[in-house]
């Protein structure tokens, strides 16, 4: 038996919430408790791409789990089914990342635990003792976990590119459009689908300002800089081809000359143009760790940086805070200069 993603069909009366469905084949069979869990957190407001990532994890599981087991039954559920998945996920070639392991269980786990709640399951629920994850911070709310199976995740380093890259990679653009549009990440911290979700009326530019939706269409106000101004001036008043719809940055030639730009058209520009700067670590999500890193060394407080990207929770703007020798060395010479006075002469016997 094999198992694959479906899209849904257009909403209406009775139609699933899920866009999409897990399915077996042959035949095109539901599988009911996986659907059953995308319909909820579709209800609950999750945006697509995040139903999306849900239904491959859990995809994964149900070919993973059929491979050995006939059918989920509340006796086969233990920690150890989420010790094996794990041992079979880092089996896996290429490997995935720590996180996304735990992603994966995680999805895996709110799953069942919604299909068979804790009362019905008995001794052999005990995976589902929850228990309560710390702030990263040390306050705040804590975070609930079915259980505590985890891969160990390594500690996260943003790496900027450095000034040389950047004006290699820069120099390289030769239209306002992809000058614009590499400007939004690079001086403003965007990610990639946030500047292709932009619309041309969210550039604010008389108020210098710029309407942005994030993860969770989460909308936010960013202030533009004077240059970036400029370059969407002279992509929209000169390059941008007229009646192409509401999309601000769209393809300039060939048959899709209109249409806003897709995922696919901008990793091709970046791997076009890391060819000819020969800047390998140059990437969307590269320039966005920059932006963030220049501005926690301009002396950005915590809490304007989390607005500027566009984070839920402050423990993941941390990631940027980094202080490198040099820094270290700045800081302790600003420190020695302002606030240490010189020591009172020794007298002499």
């Amino acid at each position: 038996m094999t198992f694959h993603l479906q899209k849904a069909g257009p909403a209406g009366p009775g139609a699933p919430a899920s866009p999409y469905r897990v399915v077996s084949e042959p035949g095109g069979q539901e599988i009911g408790w996986v659907n059953r869990f995308l319909d909820r957190e579709c209800v609950r407001g999750l945006g697509e791409l995040t139903i999306r990532s849900y239904a491959f994890a859990l995809m994964g599981f149900v070919r993973w789990w059929f491979q050995t087991h006939a059918e989920i039954t509340p006796s086969g559920l233990s920690e150890v089914l989420l010790v094996d998945f794990i041992r079979y996920q880092s089996g896996l070639q290429p490997r995935p990342a720590a996180a996304t392991i735990n992603g994966r269980v995680g999805v895996v786990e709110r799953a069942l635990a919604m299909e068979y709640p804790q009362d019905t399951l008995g001794p052999a629920g005990g995976w589902q003792r929850p228990h309560w994850r710390r702030s990263p911070l040390g306050f705040g709310r804590a975070r609930p976990a079915l259980t505590k199976i985890r891969v160990k995740m390594p500690r996260r380093v943003a790496a900027p590119l450095s000034v040389d890259q950047v004006a290699r990679f820069w120099g390289s653009f030769r239209t306002a459009r992809d000058l614009a549009l590499v400007g939004l990440m690079l001086f403003h911290g965007l990610r990639s689908r946030e500047v292709l979700a932009l619309d041309s009326g969210d550039a604010l530019r008389a108020e210098a300002q710029m309407r942005v939706r994030g993860k969770g269409q989460k909308m936010r106000l960013l202030p533009l800089a004077p240059e970036t101004v400029t370059l969407l001036e002279h992509y929209l008043g000169g390059e941008r081809p007229p009646h192409c719809g509401p999309a601000l940055f769209v393809s300039l030639k060939g048959r899709a000359r209109g249409c806003r730009m897709t995922v696919a058209g901008l990793r091709s520009l970046f791997r076009h143009h890391r060819r000819i700067a020969g800047v390998e670590q140059a990437n969307p999500h590269r320039f966005r760790h920059t932006f963030a890193t220049d501005m926690i060394r301009a002396g950005v407080s915590l809490p304007a940086l989390m607005q500027l990207m566009g984070h839920a929770q402050i423990h993941t703007t941390l990631v940027y805070v980094q202080l490198t020798p040099q820094d270290v060395y700045r800081e302790y010479a600003r420190a020695v200069a302002q606030h240490i006075r010189p020591l009172p002469a020794t007298p002499q016997p």
